[in-house]
């Protein structure tokens, strides 16, 4: 678990797999599940290593029909020498590519980032008698207040009459907005009852 724009966001890591993973080889299948459950993929892949490595990684999980949006990581960029970021950027146009270093923090910060943005979420602050919540909530795009009213508890989803606004959606700070109001990134959404 990481924090990544005060939202908790799991990441997982998984072994390498192998030439034949779609078909189970090196138990690729139970690997592949993992995938088919995330909400995005980052490619790890050491600067100096040769691009056909993580070819058929991506063939592996492009035979499995696995589709998500995804980027690449290239790591060890300590060690790297001069000409290898290029190489593989080059090599996987496709793909967003960030070097990253365990040894180099903003590297590690720009990572965040760039899952944040792969992920594509919005969060979403309550608001309780005045005081805000530290911790926002993570929903789609085009999520609604019902939608958070259902994330705070299912039954305040059915009994709740409106909401109160205040950040990007609102016209107006404390904006009073039906349960099909669309919320937006930076929200402050207080249920009324």
């Amino acid at each position: 678990m990481t924090r990544i724009g005060d939202v908790r966001v799991q990441l997982v890591e998984i072994p390498g797999l192998l030439e034949g993973a779609a078909e189970d080889r090196g138990g690729g299948r139970a690997l592949l599940g993992v995938l088919r459950n995330a909400d995005a993929i980052v490619y790890c892949h050491v600067a100096s290593a040769p691009p056909d490595d993580l070819t058929s990684v991506q063939d592996e999980v492009k035979a499995a029909g696995i589709e998500r949006p995804a980027l690449l990581a290239v790591t060890k960029i300590d060690e790297a020498e001069e000409g290898d970021v290029e190489r593989l950027a080059a090599a996987f146009g496709d793909l967003d590519v960030l070097p990253v270093s365990v040894l180099d923090d903003p590297s590690l910060e720009r990572l965040r980032e760039a899952v944040w943005l792969l992920l594509g979420l919005l969060r979403v602050y309550l608001r309780h008698g005045g005081d805000v919540d530290d911790e926002p909530l993570a929903f789609r795009p085009g999520a609604t207040v019902e939608d958070v009213a259902h994330a705070i508890h299912h039954e305040l989803a059915t009994s709740f009459h409106a909401a109160r606004i205040w950040g990007p959606s609102a016209r107006f700070d404390g904006q009073r907005v039906g349960r099909a109001h669309i919320v937006a990134d930076g929200d402050i959404v207080e249920i009324v009852p």
